[in-house]
């Protein structure tokens, strides 16, 4: 039964007419299409003797094809197994060197569009690097000219002051928070001491029994000056915290503005004394177009420099406010702790403690968070 099937599948035919067009085979049309380009691209049955066995095979699957010289086809029999293998070569020939697909021509494009986004996103990067070169070589040019006495520069005297007075002041209080840091470290160092003395008096006080009276008593001095040792150490922590504060935050803050500020004087000089020499030469069609693009860029820089100067102006108003506030309440912590500790009002310093809402930690207490802080 299987030999006849093999047999008959050996033997199907497929008409092709000399017109071009296939005969109407229960088969797939796609495939007959798929069959129709292997006839005209590939090789000529005129020279190719297909054999169903094989090279090498028996003669019985031999088919001769022939093509006439009006044009005329005749039928031609393939196997299914060799019209397979021609169509997986014809295919091969058709896409070439691109690989599998049946079109090729579709994995062209998004190469393309990407080729395209890569030299526009490199476009962009350099415009950036241009304009930086050259705001850069102009601020530099600017800021010589300015050294060496060569070139003009736009100053507000008042506001100057100011921001000299700043600098000054912020150098002070930088003094000031590290004296006092190194104040808290000696009051530490003084509390352990006195905490380990007062320790070995209460030992000799039970071990000598002579001077047990004696011993006692300036082992209970030295317990009551070290718990009065760490209420004023909580209080200079607080008034040092609270330097630190104005120091590192509000005042660097309002120095990076000032910072922002004299950049944008620098460039607004800059370019101003660019268009000045624009504004100085001869006037042709070409100049008219740098000296407009000038104009523009000069504007926006002016626009910059002044709405800086008016932030610097604002900042450095509120922060004298600040710390006018601040110093008054922290110096005052500062003197009346002090004070009621050298005179050993232990009272008074506790009271001083919870006018400035003061807490102190016990010892080994974990730091609270910084929203228990706030």
């Amino acid at each position: 039964m299987t030999d006849g099937i093999l047999g008959k599948a050996a033997t199907m035919e497929i008409p092709i007419h000399g017109n071009g067009e296939a005969g109407q085979l229960p088969e797939d049309d796609g495939l007959e299409q798929d069959l129709q380009q292997v006839m005209v691209s590939g090789p000529n049955l005129n020279e190719t003797s297909i054999v169903s066995g094989g090279y090498g095979g028996s003669g019985d699957g031999l088919i001769p094809t022939g093509k006439s010289c009006s044009g005329a086809g005749k039928e031609v029999w393939v196997e299914p197994q060799r019209r397979l293998v021609y169509l997986r070569e014809a295919r091969v020939r058709e896409l070439g060197p691109l690989g599998s697909g049946r079109h090729p021509s579709h994995s062209a494009t998004p190469a393309g569009s990407g080729d395209e986004v890569a030299r526009g996103i490199a476009g962009e990067k350099f415009d950036i690097v241009k304009k930086w070169g050259i705001n850069t070589y102009k601020c530099t040019k600017q800021l010589l000219s300015e050294r060496f006495g060569r070139g003009s520069r736009t100053v507000d005297l008042e506001l100057e002051l100011q921001i000299e007075l700043l600098r000054e002041t912020k150098r002070k209080y930088e003094s000031v928070l590290q004296l006092g840091r190194a104040l808290t470290a000696h009051l530490y160092s003084l509390l352990q001491t006195q905490h380990a003395l007062g320790d070995a008096f209460a030992d000799l006080s039970q071990k000598s029994p002579e001077l047990q009276e004696e011993f006692g008593y300036n082992a209970e001095t030295q317990k009551l000056l070290c718990k009065n040792g760490e209420t004023l150490l909580g209080a200079v922590n607080f008034f040092v915290s609270s330097i630190n504060t104005l120091v590192t935050k509000t005042m660097e803050d309002t120095l990076m503005t000032v910072k922002q500020y004299e950049a944008a004087r620098l460039e607004y000089d800059a370019y101003r004394t660019d268009l000045e020499e624009l504004s100085l030469g001869p006037r042709d069609a070409g100049t008219r177009g740098r000296l407009e693009s000038a104009q523009a860029t000069f504007q926006a820089h002016r626009d910059k420099y002044e709405k800086l100067r008016g932030d610097v102006a604002i900042k450095l108003k509120f922060l004298e406010e600040n710390k006018i506030k601040v110093m008054h309440k922290q110096l005052l912590l500062f003197h009346n702790a002090v004070s009621a500790y050298f005179a050993g009002n232990q009272k008074q310093l506790e009271q001083t403690l919870q006018q400035f809402n003061i807490k102190l930690r016990p010892p080994g207490a974990e730091k609270p968070s910084w929203l228990e802080e706030q």
